[in-house]
């Protein structure tokens, strides 16, 4: 299936032609606008399914509204009636369609030449009044918030913002393409019948603020130094956090981690998270004991990565026990247990290496943690 993408050097493009090349049996037919007319029209004869994503938002003159997203709409219609093949076409319009500014109109214009065409030839025609997007590979300093927040604040470059309680709309890339791709599974499926009609809609939609977008985004960057992590696995939160990571430079993939060293090893917390607890990581030198204490609430997972340990257990209140060996050759989770006293000894010829994650952060003022030989 050959697969034509106008403007597959934009932003929206870049995202969906790398979900399209994951694909067998597609080979992506890309225009970008180093192409010419001619090229335009070559490329629609070879289409079975054209994605128009080429258009102008920002241009430097207004009159590129015209030729950016009328005339190139109009030449890319003209091209498909030429050969007289039904091939459907989604085009990502937007919101501002809706509107009478410059850009709108641009829009709208576009819209009615692809549905004139659609009444004409009976070809489908999907159109999606897409919100302000944003993901991984969105241009910062052109037309979305949500980049050049992301940008300048990855490189503590100051951000200009003149009403925090402005309102935004928002949907992520990542859904924009899924979208995209059901409707090219769902009419290869239905044999190029069109489904439900021409408008389209991308979900879910995020609605915020221009204030809080800014705080969220700096927090990510705060996070670092707290070595903590916000609930960024489902939802905008998810969405921001990795458009935010996909603004970082090389240079800053990595961040160090503090360390404290005794002479029984050494000791590192590597991540807080606000309702999950916290992971850190111990080294034992061989002969030496860890722990030595009980918890009335705190509950830990034990991880050995490398070496051999003797766990001991002893109950605070019958003085029951327990031991329990552990190795990084056989993995297994070690769990702590609420009134129980505990400790672990690297009883290796090594150094042993183990990892912990704990249910809650630690709060200096309130440890739940009580000193118990065993």
């Amino acid at each position: 299936m050959k697969v034509l993408v106008t403007g597959s050097g934009g932003f929206v493009g870049k995202n969906l032609i790398a979900r399209l090349h994951e694909r067998a049996g597609i080979e992506v037919l890309p225009f970008t606008r180093n192409c010419s007319e001619g090229d335009l029209a070559a490329l629609a004869a070879r289409a079975d399914f054209i994605f128009h994503l080429a258009g102008v938002n920002r241009p430097a003159d207004a009159s590129e509204f015209t030729t950016g997203n009328i005339e190139l709409t109009r030449l890319l219609v003209r091209s498909m009636a030429q050969f007289g093949r039904l091939i459907p076409v989604v085009f990502t319009s937007s919101i501002q369609a809706e509107q009478n500014n410059p850009y709108g109109l641009s829009k709208r214009a576009a819209e009615d030449a692809l549905l004139a065409h659609r009444s004409a030839t009976g070809s489908a025609v999907y159109i999606y009044r897409l919100p302000n997007v944003f993901g991984k590979w969105c241009r910062p300093n052109y037309n979305s918030a949500v980049a050049t927040f992301c940008h300048n604040i990855a490189r503590d470059l100051p951000i200009a913002i003149n009403d925090p309680a402005a309102s935004l709309s928002l949907v992520y890339i990542d859904d924009v393409v899924e979208e995209f791709i059901r409707a090219l599974n769902r009419h290869r499926a239905d044999a190029g019948t069109e489904l439900s009609g021409p408008f389209r809609d991308v979900a879910p939609v995020y609605s915020t603020t221009v204030g809080d977008l800014a705080d969220k985004i700096r927090a990510f960057k705060d996070d670092r130094e707290a070595l903590a992590v916000d609930r960024v696995g489902s939802g905008f939160l998810r969405a921001l956090y990795s458009t935010y990571l996909s603004c970082l430079q090389p240079g800053a993939f990595a961040y160090p981690l503090p360390k404290h060293v005794d002479p029984r090893g050494e000791f590192a917390e590597v991540l807080k998270t606000p309702d999950c607890g916290q992971f850190s990581y111990f080294t034992a030198h061989p002969g030496v004991t860890r722990g030595g204490h009980y918890h009335h609430s705190k509950c830990e997972k034990f991880l050995v990565i490398r070496g051999r340990a003797r766990f001991r257990f002893r109950q605070i209140d019958t003085g029951a026990t327990a031991e329990i060996e552990a190795s990084g050759d056989a993995p297994q989770v070690v769990e702590t247990i609420p009134g129980w006293a505990h400790d672990i000894t690297n009883i290796g010829d090594t150094e042993m290496i183990v990892m912990l994650w704990a249910n809650e952060v630690f709060d200096h003022n309130r440890p739940d943690t009580f000193a118990c030989k065993l």
